[in-house]
């Protein structure tokens, strides 16, 4: 295995964001707020179009905080998508809520209005509806909002967009993340832009904000002592991650571009392989392609994701399976959750056929060729074994 490592998402560093972290060492603000951090909340709220945003350290703090926003406690419960990364649902734990799980509805991957309106039938039925619904816009495709906004707006339950693998998307024009009470964004190491580590949210409640912005700080009061009556976290974000932010939101519509252009690669190449379908891109809004997502239908290709994945990786290529939904993992095995149909979870067949292939915004054509070659090679390989046979 002497070919260099092809990874699932790079993080695309340029040379602007090395400038603004130099002027934070060169003027020593690198301890935990500054005026790259102050800088960088104005410009993601003016990139997106809302009224304010708060930097944090990690996109599951703004989960965290949003849901703390919207009154979240001990006993209440919060409606989830199901397909997703733990991170939209370990928060609901912190407060001691309890999570109901939401399936995929298959035109876009993500969560099923015809689900959430059967899951709030019930809640209404059983007097205890949920306090919020976290809505996760997944592989960089928004959530088809507006039915979903309106059934939260008919049971007046605040909705939390989990945009952190979103950012550049739009729903009809307006960036994925601002439709909701709150939007949250993730700024880790392999998502649309980067600070190293980071997250933010963002609303158009200003005194909301104030009030993250508070908590993330510890909840220390304004006084010359340490004074605190209220429960607060270590949540903010660096000066030092703040620069590299402010850097990388500059080139954000080329990092867009960027993996479109990926994923059409992918798409010109395989798209035409019986049992190869590429995850639909909504006719609602323009999806960022975070990761190009495919399903392999077993019974038409005679291979598996499994057998792909090994493919990939005897090549040292990285892909990974699509997200194991949070209904099926040990962690919520008493969650209760609500598929697209009676009887049929979406969500279940995506995790059992879908992979995401290498998608950086920095993937060369030439290492792009390598992931597709290894595909052409297991097809061309299963055919001629049919052939034999």
């Amino acid at each position: 295995m002497n070919a260099k490592r092809i990874y699932l998402s790079n993080p695309h560093i340029g040379h602007l964001e090395q400038e603004y972290v130099a002027e934070a060492f060169a003027t020593n603000w690198i301890a935990p707020l500054g005026p790259h951090v102050d800088a960088f909340e104005r410009e993601l709220a003016q990139a997106v179009g809302t009224a304010g945003a708060v930097a944090l350290s990690s996109g599951t703090a703004a989960i965290h905080l949003a849901l703390r926003l919207a009154g979240v406690g001990r006993g209440d419960t919060v409606f989830c998508s199901t397909l997703t990364f733990v991170a939209s649902a370990n928060p609901i734990l912190y407060e001691g809520a309890v999570p109901v799980f939401i399936d995929s509805e298959p035109d876009s991957w993500n969560m099923s209005p015809a689900a959430l309106q059967r899951a709030f039938i019930d809640a209404e039925l059983q007097g205890r509806l949920p306090k919020a619904v976290v809505v996760v816009h997944l592989y960089g495709q928004s959530a088809d909002m507006a039915p979903i906004l309106e059934l939260c707006g008919l049971y007046g339950v605040p909705v939390i967009e989990d945009a952190a693998e979103s950012l550049g998307a739009t729903y009809r024009q307006r960036p994925s993340g601002t439709f909701g009470r709150f939007g949250v964004y993730s700024f880790n190491g392999n998502k649309m832009i980067t600070t190293s580590g980071g997250g933010a949210i963002v609303s158009d409640d200003l005194e909301a904000l104030d009030k993250a912005r508070f908590w993330s700080t510890q909840s220390r009061e304004p006084v010359p002592h340490y004074e605190h009556t209220q429960i607060g976290f270590n949540y903010r974000m660096s000066n030092v991650a703040a620069a590299i932010g402010r850097g990388q939101l500059r080139v954000l519509e080329e990092r867009v571009e960027s993996r479109r252009r990926v994923y059409d690669r992918y798409f010109r190449a395989l798209s035409r392989l019986d049992g190869i379908a590429f995850m639909p891109e909504a006719p609602y809004g323009r999806s960022t392609r975070w990761l190009t997502a495919l399903t392999v239908d077993a019974e038409r290709t005679g291979w598996n994701r499994s057998r792909l994945l090994e493919e990939l990786a005897g090549r040292n290529i990285e892909a990974r399976p699509v997200w194991k939904p949070m209904h099926l993992q040990p962690l919520f095995q008493s969650c209760s959750y609500y598929p697209h149909e009676q009887h049929r979870s979406v969500s279940d067949e995506l995790f059992g056929s879908g992979i995401c292939l290498p998608s950086g915004s920095d993937l060369q054509e030439e290492d792009q060729n390598r992931v597709i070659d290894a595909i052409m090679t297991l097809v061309s390989s299963v055919a001629g074994k049919r052939v034999l046979q």
